[in-house]
């Protein structure tokens, strides 16, 4: 994928479809990247294309197609930063080549969804999208859900991003290099736009933190906030590769001093 800055911040969650069928070639595309996902903690997200219509799949806040895409992950720590990592590198990459995506983690039947992902022991389905071409213009009700959640809105740079640690705001010039894969994070989807990432760059580490709210975790879908965080780590690595900034992935807590509610996640250092 190319222009990452530009697919990030060009993408908006997609709840409104025109009705056109996908083309076989973007489907044949979007089934051939799925097969090559990964993510920097190794665990495996198996994806597959269900087809609503013959499966009698239901998701009320989405109209104008019937072909979904789920995904499955084998319960264990830090599935859910896999997950979101995974599964938003899907969601670029059918933004890139014009199709239209929504992150669902509770809005749908879920039952007969993890049916047709045919879960084995152990596994879950976090979280599943609609897939096809975006509506020339939304239906009310999504316009109403968007201006709800502030959804086109973002956090101040200096209300994500610290400088050595949380007393101290990180400035865009500060960042220097890192600024854009520090932009590119910060225009990270996330559930009812929470924002809940926060970041700490010290020297040559970028530590990244889980500022947690309440309400949002659940059996079916663990934690979402720690599915927001691999999607914000996977717009950072994403964005630094095309900024020319090397990183490499760990996790090594710093013990940055923190409150009670914001949770250390996994760093990336700058090689």
């Amino acid at each position: 994928m190319k222009n990452i800055t530009e697919l990030v911040r060009g993408r908006r969650s997609v709840r409104t479809f025109d009705g056109r069928e996908l083309s076989k070639d973007d489907l044949d595309r979007l089934t051939a990247f799925m097969s090559n996902t990964e993510n920097p903690y190794g665990i495996p997200v198996e994806f597959k294309l269900l087809d609503g219509k013959e499966q009698e799949l239901k998701c009320p806040v989405v109209s104008g197609t019937s072909i979904f895409v789920g995904a499955k992950v084998s319960q264990a720590p830090h599935m859910e930063e896999a997950f979101g990592y995974s599964f938003e590198l899907l969601v670029l990459y059918a933004q890139s080549i014009g199709v239209g995506t929504v992150w669902v983690g509770g809005t749908m039947d879920r039952k007969a969804f993890e049916q047709a992902m045919e879960l084995g022991q152990n596994e879950r389905m976090l979280c599943m999208s609609p897939l096809g071409y975006p509506a020339k213009k939304m239906s009310l009700r999504e316009s109403m859900m968007r201006k709800a959640i502030k959804a086109d809105s973002r956090l101040p740079f200096d209300k994500l991003f610290f400088d050595g640690g949380f007393d101290i705001p990180l400035t865009e010039e500060k960042a220097g290099r890192l600024a854009q894969p520090l932009e590119a994070v910060r225009w990270s989807p996330s559930a009812v736009n929470k924002q809940p990432w926060r970041v700490v760059v010290d020297k040559d580490a970028v530590h990244f933190y889980l500022k947690h709210n309440k309400g949002f975790v659940s059996d079916d879908v663990g934690d979402m906030q720690k599915i927001d965080m691999g999607i914000a780590l996977c717009h950072f690595a994403l964005a630094a590769e095309e900024c020319g900034v090397d990183v490499r992935f760990e996790i090594n807590d710093p013990h940055i001093k923190t409150d009670a509610d914001t949770e250390y996640i996994a760093s990336y250092l700058i090689i």
